[in-house]
Formats: C-alpha cells, structure tokens, sequence
C-alpha cells in the first residue's frame, strides 16, 4: 500500500496535500469560478475535488483544458470529482460515463467517484445490489482509462434490511481491488457508525475522505472543522489502515465568511490531523 501523501514530518509539513470539494463553494464558484479557485490556492489548499460537472455546463462554464490551466496556474491538482451517475445505473448507457472519463482525464483526473444515488435507484436491497454490479462495470471501464472509481456515502446507505444495510452490499458485492471508497465522516458519525469498524473489516478501501464537522448545538448543522462534536483526531489515527491518501473538507453551511470558515478547517486539518 503506499503511504499517504500527508504521512510526513512536521519539517516536511508544508508539502501535506489538504484538499477541499468544491461544493462547499458552490454559492460563489459558478460566478466567478477563476477567483474563487485562487482563493482557495491561497488559503493552502493544494488539492480540490470537483462537483457538478457536465458536457453542456462544463466546469462551471470551463472546458476541461480551460480549467486544467487554471488549476495548473495556482499550484492545484483534482484527483477526484463528483459525476452523477443515476442514469448509468438506471439503463446500463455508458455515454454519460464516458464522457466524465474524457473530462477527469483531461484535469489529470484520478478518481471518478459517485456522489449520490436518487431514491428510485435504493429502495430495497435489490436497488444496491443493482447498483453494485454497475459499479463493478463503471470501474472496469475507468481501469481500461487508466482511472479509478469511488462512491461517497451519505446515511441512506446505513439504513437496516435485517442484519445487513445497503452499504454492507456495495462494500461486499464491488471488486476491492476495483472499487474504492470515499468517506464521509460526517455521515457516518451522524447516523450512528462507527469508521474503525469499517476500517478494520474493509482495510484499504476508503482512500479518500471527507472531513466534514458537526455543529455541537444542531447536528443538522456543519461548522469549522475542530469546532464541532466529531473526534477527527481519533479517526484520523486510522489514517493507515483505511488506506487514506486524500483527505477533503467539505462543509455545506456557514455561519462565518466561507473564506475565513474554510481558512480555519485547513489550519486545524493541516496543525492537528494530517501528519
């Protein structure tokens, strides 16, 4: 296993990798994706996770070698981005898939990882395991790309059929050496799981994760990161056994400037959680 780009010495703290999916931003990016992009550069960020992307929309109005550029231009990277996949799933057509493989590829791409599943597609255990051979699919056709494939979880997933759950069949029905898995931290505090569990009966499997906090007075809620009720500094011991390389703030609500909100989530992620 290779050893996360953040496993260093505080002497070689300033090569950590921290990264940031972009819909945390979404209310400023689609405006002026070009400064907020500098922004985010600015504040230490050197990796950040697209969301939203479309061949009519593009990257916020950005062709893929457009964007590439810019992130090229402020020291940035994007291993991986948010592609929905609903439609793939529901009908089997790989265009959509395609497509966001030419993009990822184009932006240096590493990871094309689901964000969502839409209810019709998880109504029954039948629904994940529907999705799960999808899932086997999509990723063979990201390896032939020279791509991986992840999915990122909400609580849905967590729900109770009996003694199993939907994220039970998607972890135990995808190839592991295929399909990987993107964490959200937040999502599976708030629902009531417990991360090492995961961690110690799939090790390996969850390279990236989102670090996203939960408000002390309202869980509904997130806030800066080491500022809510969520032991980062605990999960984050296993940073190893996950098989962690990405680590991304995400957090969907402020209260602050979003700037100075996603500044403080960096210096804590960066001082107390990424070694």
């Amino acid at each position: 296993m290779l050893i996360p780009s953040f496993a260093c010495s505080p002497a070689a703290a300033a090569e950590k990798k921290i990264g940031i999916q972009l819909y945390s931003l979404r209310e400023l990016l689609p405006a002026d994706p070009t400064g907020v992009i500098k922004k985010v550069a600015a504040l230490g960020y050197k990796q950040v996770e697209t969301y939203g992307y479309s061949v009519e929309g593009k990257f916020w109005g950005l062709a893929p070698a457009d964007f590439s550029k810019l992130l090229k231009d402020n020291g940035l990277t994007a291993p991986s981005g948010h592609y929905g996949l609903d439609k793939y799933f529901t009908d089997g057509n790989t265009d959509d898939l395609k497509a966001f493989i030419d993009a990822s590829k184009v932006i240096g791409g590493e990871y094309i990882t689901v964000p969502y599943l839409g209810d019709a597609l998880r109504k029954d255990l039948d629904g994940f395991k529907s999705v799960a051979a999808r899932l086997n699919q999509a990723a063979e056709l990201c390896k032939a790309s020279g791509l991986k494939l992840a999915y990122h979880n909400h609580d849905f997933e967590f729900k109770k059929y009996g003694e199993t759950t939907g994220y039970d069949v998607l972890l135990k029905e995808t190839d592991p050496n295929l399909v990987k898995f993107e964490l959200d931290l937040y999502w599976v505090v708030r629902s009531g799981n417990d991360s090492k569990k995961l961690f110690t009966e799939h090790p390996g499997r969850f390279p990236m994760w989102h670090v996203k906090d939960m408000d002390k007075a309202d869980e509904k809620l997130n806030t800066e990161v080491g500022t809510g009720s969520i032991d980062f500094k605990k999960i984050f011991e296993d940073a190893k056994l996950a098989g962690l390389e990405y680590p991304f703030l995400e957090q969907e609500n402020f209260k602050i400037d979003p700037f100075e909100s996603i500044k403080s989530s960096f210096n804590y992620i960066n001082t107390e959680l990424v070694r």
